[in-house]
């Protein structure tokens, strides 16, 4: 979707002289906050996107059905239901994202010549406009999928699925939007990120158990790998700590490193913008 020009609202609020902003940062983020969530409700609840969800999530249900189990054959073919929620929700938001600093470039440098906004203000409601919009289809999806399928019957495990999914769908996000921000060309910005997540699932450590050693560092740089152990905690450490030939932990490493992802990815899409020639200060 092309990027949407200054409504009236934020040219009559934070339109300012050269030498001084015409409002405070918090002001600048909310009205940008509030801006971004108007702009994409429509693009993120509209019908075609969320069929695609819960056609998936009826799919899976239908060929995991009640799938539930203590025997080691029970949990190796729900962890490939698993590995797929990984994957499913850390491949879309990353094509989203990636669009989006390469879209709204032009808009930014209009906007930023004119003084209306920190960079800082902007990027940062950039970024969390889209957390409560992200969070929504996938609580859906995991209604579906979680009754279908048979996982585990209890309360604190359907929240902290939910909880996992979130991390890596953010994480996946901010993936997209450093490969974006840095590039700034959709065409490169979509190569280098088709090799990226496919290099991240194929390391995800389902489709491959014994990777040799000197590519083996790569499966800590995928989210998918890391979401997929969390998954596994959270279904199966009562039950056996092993499950599809990985240990499964507490999870305090897996949630560590995904939270590390969602603040540095964004971190290097941010230093990226900052080194964008706009005509204003950060």
């Amino acid at each position: 979707m092309a990027p949407m020009m200054i409504d009236e609202e934020l040219k009559s609020k934070v339109v300012t002289s050269k030498r001084e902003w015409g409002a405070s940062w918090w002001t600048q983020y909310s009205i940008l906050f509030w801006r971004g969530l108007k702009e994409r409700r429509h693009d993120y609840f509209s019908w075609l996107r969320i069929t695609q969800v819960v056609a998936t999530a009826v799919i899976l249900g239908m060929l995991w059905w009640q799938s539930g189990g203590d025997s080691p054959k029970h949990m190796q073919e729900q962890a490939g239901l698993l590995f797929f929620i990984a994957v499913f929700w850390g491949f879309f938001p990353v094509f989203t994202a990636i669009f989006t600093f390469p879209q709204e470039r032009a808009m930014l440098n209009k906007e930023r010549s004119a003084d209306m906004y920190r960079l800082s203000a902007y990027f940062l409601a950039r970024t969390t406009s889209d957390i409560p919009l992200d969070l929504i289809l996938p609580v859906l999806f995991i209604l579906v999928v979680y009754f279908m399928a048979g996982l585990t019957h209890d309360v604190c495990a359907f929240f902290l699925t939910v909880l996992t999914t979130f991390l890596c769908i953010v994480a996946a996000q901010g993936l997209g939007l450093a490969i974006g921000a840095t590039l700034m060309d959709l065409k490169k910005a979509t190569t280098l990120a088709s090799v990226t997540v496919m290099t991240f699932m194929l390391a995800g450590g389902y489709f491959v158990k014994d990777v040799p050693v000197f590519i083996s560092w790569l499966r800590y740089l995928s989210y998918n790998y890391q979401t997929y152990k969390l998954l596994l905690k959270v279904q199966y450490k009562e039950k056996n700590d092993w499950v599809d030939g990985i240990k499964v932990g507490n999870g305090v490493r897996e949630a560590s490193t995904l939270l590390a992802m969602v603040f540095g990815y964004r971190l290097l899409a941010y230093i990226s913008l900052r080194r964008m020639k706009l005509h204003s200060r950060a």
